[in-house]
């Protein structure tokens, strides 16, 4: 999964889909007023009386005395973040206090220093990630089939080009059409989920739980989806992460060398709740991956949260 095959990014907001959502802007709005500079400039060249001087002196006094005012609350600011952020805390460890620079910009967070366990596995992940699905090769379609048998025990196996696999959720009769910017990865996802939650896997694939709409989500399609967020979300694609979220992530790959599988079976049933507390159809897929994404990054910002296995939506998982 290369920069090249990575086709759209997706955010995500909560679960009623109204609060904590994302919404990136670019450039700037337009002034519609005129500056504060501008005005002063064009009193002082018509001529102002004697009040009016003094009151201009008495405006740039008040300006001054703020800014010093709020330079100093600044610096006690980060006195107190000093204090509270220190060496000694997890967050401390975590972040860097944002300074503020002449362009208004914030530093960005910045990732510990990674064992030699963390660095080893995290170059493993990357590698999966790189590799695209290919239905030519042997093991590929190995894998596939594989899939089917853990999804359907009871079912002879299909072609690899068969109607049947839309029972799955594949789009076409050709499964292979699908993965585009997922990857292998998706698909050893979707095994991994099988195989380790055998029966959440079954109850989503089926769609046994809650009530569900006329127009559902194909599941394999949606699995291929998570993986495709959770790289995303998680800064995989980058030298290194930017978000909270990506480096909280780290932690969990010190703890767990499958990590993102895992976290990956925790997304996926996460979506399937948020899909039936939203009473969600097919035509709002992505909305609810967006709210899937929002509480999956606030539950990995939680402070005692060290393995997916502590995540609060881990508990909904079933073996």
């Amino acid at each position: 999964m290369t920069s090249r095959t990575l086709r759209k990014r997706l955010h995500h907001g909560d679960v009623d889909g109204k609060k904590n959502e994302h919404l990136e802007t670019s450039g700037s709005d337009d002034l519609n007023e005129p500056l504060l500079g501008n005005y002063y400039s064009d009193t002082h060249a018509e001529g102002s009386s004697l009040e009016e001087t003094c009151d201009d002196e008495r405006r740039k006094e008040y300006l001054h005395w703020t800014l010093l005012f709020s330079q100093l609350i600044a610096q006690w600011a980060r006195w107190l973040a000093n204090i509270v952020l220190g060496s000694g805390s997890l967050i401390g460890q975590l972040l860097t206090f944002p300074s503020t620079t002449q362009n208004g910009q914030s530093t960005k967070l910045l990732a510990p220093p990674l064992s030699p366990l963390q660095e080893a596995r995290l170059r493993k992940l990357r590698q999966r990630l790189e590799v695209p699905f290919d239905g030519s090769r042997v093991e590929h379609q190995d894998a596939l089939l594989q899939l089917w048998r853990l999804a359907y025990p009871d079912k002879e196996l299909p072609p690899l080009k068969s109607e049947l696999w839309k029972q799955m959720g594949w789009q076409g009769s050709d499964p292979s059409t699908d993965f585009r910017g997922g990857g292998f990865i998706s698909l050893e996802n979707l095994i991994f989920f099988a195989q380790q939650y055998p029966e959440s896997f079954q109850r989503l694939l089926h769609k046994q739980d809650g009530t569900r709409a006329e127009w559902e989500y194909p599941f394999a399609v949606a699995g291929i989806n998570i993986s495709f967020v959770l790289a995303h979300m998680l800064d995989l694609q980058s030298a290194e992460p930017a978000s909270l979220a990506g480096i909280r992530f780290l932690e969990l790959l010190q703890e767990d060398e499958m990590a993102f599988d895992n976290l990956y079976c925790v997304a996926f049933q996460m979506m399937d709740a948020q899909w039936l507390a939203k009473r969600a159809s097919y035509m709002e897929f992505n909305d609810v991956l967006k709210s899937t994404r929002s509480q999956l990054e606030r539950e990995l910002a939680l402070e005692d949260v060290s393995s997916v296995k502590d995540l609060p939506a881990y508990n909904m998982l079933r073996r």
